[in-house]
């Protein structure tokens, strides 16, 4: 949508990108799948640390969900990265808004010699 391309150039433009692009792009991904899950129950499951208990039904507080633009970007450190995403969806009364503004927090660590970024508990 033409929107979201204004709104994606908006953020490359206030925060230069900052990272090697293999971890923007594994960033992204996982950030887009975080808001997801946390939005629309959908995929949960793949996030038991973020998620905790997934033997329980989940009500989606949202539909019409759509990413509009998202950034990666460091976070205070070189083994730290916020990912912020301006999303829309219509929540549980059907009222449909955009521009709506999340982040995920992460902390690269080293699992079995192979580096990954952790998302961050919400506070």
């Amino acid at each position: 949508m033409a929107g979201d391309r204004v709104i994606q150039q908006s953020l490359e433009t206030a925060w230069p990108a900052d990272l090697p692009a293999r971890d923007e792009a594994q960033l992204l991904a996982a950030g887009r799948s975080l808001l997801r899950a946390d939005a629309t129950g959908i995929g949960r499951s793949q996030w038991p640390q973020i998620f905790g208990n997934q033997n329980r039904a989940i009500a989606p507080a949202f539909s019409r969900f759509r990413v509009q633009a998202a950034i990666a970007r460091r976070d205070g450190g070189p083994d730290r990265a916020v990912v912020h995403l301006v999303w829309a969806g219509a929540d549980r009364g059907g009222t449909d808004t955009d521009r709506r503004l999340a982040d995920w927090h992460f902390v690269r660590t080293s699992t079995k010699g192979e580096t990954v970024w952790m998302p961050q508990p919400r506070i």
